[in-house]
């Protein structure tokens, strides 16, 4: 016990750096952000009044909040649970001792290298009406690639948008699946073999339970970045297309050029807080309903 109060201090001052990185960076704005939140300001943000808690509330009901949630959450329900799949698929079928795999795994894992604008700028160039690889080759069978265009048509921006989300996210939920396979003792597999079970059992009664440290991790991260997607969206279709708001989510709500309410500092605080607590309540259920399925092993 002495020991551990001797060694106190100097914890302590080696967290000062972080501590007060920390403080600066994300604590001060969302104090700030709550302070806002509950206030009315003109545009130099000089001149605030005080017009109550309840504004939460009001912003929350709001039609132009509750349709940027809903677009978020299908942007989720779009990407999360494939590009999960996706990033499995990949890592067990990287997850082989064979000559040359570790080409595969850096072509697998290279899009966690890529930023979110070099992403979206592919895709865009990609999905292009006139010049895109994909316009070209696949018009025949999907008509509204050559016209409108996929970004262009308020049914299929948001789609297009998950697709280039999605495979700049891949090369995240590969690596973390690909350390958790690595992680799984062969021992395990071995014995699943001589009691007779076959590759899908040994997937389905080995691997994924093995996996599910892994797995839980990357869906609350896939499901915080899918509900705070802004710049997939304004490089995209800039919210649109045109004027639908057909890919306004809640961050392009807050942040984008073309946002009803980009001049209200205190929407925007108000939304961004709202923002912040869906992503904890989110992640709060996301453990509390399946960190009981979680194998942590031994």
């Amino acid at each position: 016990m002495k020991r551990k109060l001797r060694d106190l201090p100097p914890a302590l001052l080696m967290l000062v750096p972080s501590l007060g990185l920390l403080a600066v960076w994300t604590i001060y704005p969302l104090v700030r952000a709550v302070d806002y939140g509950h206030k009315a300001c003109d545009i130099s943000v000089r001149n605030c009044r005080d017009v109550g808690w309840d504004r939460y509330w009001t912003v929350f009901q709001s039609k132009e909040f509750q349709d940027a949630l809903l677009v978020s959450l299908k942007l989720a329900l779009m990407t999360v649970p494939t590009g999960l799949v996706l990033g499995i698929g990949l890592a067990v079928l990287a997850d082989k001792q064979l000559k040359g795999i570790g080409i595969f795994r850096t072509v697998f894992s290279s899009t966690v290298a890529t930023s979110v604008a070099v992403a979206s700028l592919v895709w865009f160039v990609l999905l292009q009406p006139q010049v895109g690889v994909l316009a070209d080759l696949l018009s025949g069978w999907i008509p509204k690639l050559k016209n409108p265009g996929l970004l262009n048509d308020s049914s299929t921006a948001l789609p297009a948008v998950a697709l280039s989300s999605i495979w700049a996210s891949l090369g995240f939920t590969f690596i973390i699946i690909m350390a958790g396979l690595q992680s799984v003792p062969r021992d395990l597999y071995e014995s699943a073999f001589v009691d007779g079970a076959g590759s899908f059992r040994r997937f389905t009664n080995v691997t994924l339970p093995m996996l599910t440290p892994s797995i839980l991790f990357v869906t609350v991260v896939l499901t915080t970045r899918a509900l705070q997607a802004y710049g997939e969206i304004a490089l995209l279709t800039g919210g649109g297309p045109q004027d639908t708001k057909a890919t306004t989510t809640i961050p392009y709500l807050i942040y984008g050029n073309n946002s009803l309410v980009h001049n209200d500092i205190g929407i925007k605080s108000a939304s961004a807080v709202l923002l912040f607590l869906l992503c904890l309540a989110f992640a709060a259920v996301q453990f509390r309903g399946f960190g009981k399925r979680v194998h942590y092993g031994n």
